[in-house]
């Protein structure tokens, strides 16, 4: 398992499939490492031709972290709601370039990227700011950072923070419970999350790294304007039940992108259950198709 410290700081990363075939990127959401990826969803991305690319943003997992850094997630939201500036340790932007010097580590030129949640946001700072490097991006479950789309549901509020009490099986529940309550209705499988808790928390546990990304998704604001901007074919996905990031949000992400696809999946909450895991292949293989046509033209 890799470092590189291109970008500044230390940035673990991944590798599956054969370097030679068609480079993808993963970009993990809030909170997440590099494990949560479904062992399955790799697999048949692989499978399909892709030399899959992941890695953890900076300070969660293995990659640097900012535990020195403390923040006020109450007072950060207070501060964007009056229109005020939010201090923050690193915004999405630092996290776009981290991704871009996995690649340079690699020696990647170009790669089709794929992210979920807050790693949809960071794939849209890839896009906006370091566009040769992106081949094409899907954006799954994510949003624009405008406030009047894609807010979470006020039952589901406490799944943005950390929580669950102290210990390795505290917290492994708690993050069982937090997904049964954001995941898909009648699609939430408790043994596979269950697992993929356990290997992240074995792995690399900071119970505030939440904290400190989820003020820098709050700090780096909206780009709706920014998205406008952006020229690479682009995929949105998102769940139609949805209660963290509201759909609302991807459909105002398909809006400002120029020429983007938008596929809503019925049934579908904030997480990708591997009975839809499928359909979100072919839509991305379709996606990378019409790219790679696009530049052999």
């Amino acid at each position: 398992m890799p470092f590189t410290d291109r970008s500044g700081v230390t940035i673990c990363y991944e590798t599956h499939g054969d370097p030679d075939d068609v480079p993808l990127m993963l970009v993990c959401g809030l909170g997440m490492q590099l494990v949560r990826w479904d062992e399955e969803l790799l697999a048949a991305l692989t499978a399909r031709g892709f030399f899959v690319i992941a890695h953890d943003n900076r300070d969660i997992g293995l990659s640097e972290s900012f535990a020195h850094v403390e923040v006020d997630v109450i007072a950060a939201v207070m501060a964007a709601m009056e229109g005020a500036a939010v201090e923050a340790p690193y915004l999405l932007s630092d996290m776009a370039a981290d991704a871009v010097a996995v690649l340079d580590d690699l020696g990647v030129e170009r790669a089709h990227v794929v992210g979920t949640s807050m790693g949809g946001m960071i794939g849209q700072a890839m896009a906006i700011e370091h566009g040769d490097r992106v081949a094409s991006l899907t954006s799954i479950m994510s949003t624009t950072g405008d406030p009047d789309v894609g807010q979470p549901k006020p039952e589901v509020l406490g799944a943005l923070l950390p929580g669950g009490g102290e210990g390795r099986d505290a917290v492994i529940e708690a993050t069982v419970e937090t997904f049964r309550a954001i995941g898909s209705p009648e699609h939430f499988d408790e043994d596979l999350t269950r697992a993929a808790a356990a290997r992240a928390y074995d792995r690399a546990h900071d119970p505030l790294a939440q904290s400190r990304q989820l003020v820098a998704t709050i700090a780096s604001g909206s780009r709706s304007d920014a998205l406008r901007s952006i020229s690479v074919p682009t995929l949105v996905v998102h769940g139609a039940e949805d209660p963290l990031i509201d759909v609302s949000g991807g459909r105002r992400t398909a809006e400002v992108i120029p020429g983007a696809e938008l596929l809503v999946v019925e049934g579908m909450g904030h997480d990708i259950p591997r009975v839809f895991q499928p359909q979100i292949i072919e839509a991305v293989l379709a996606l990378v198709g019409r790219a790679e046509s696009a530049v052999a033209s």
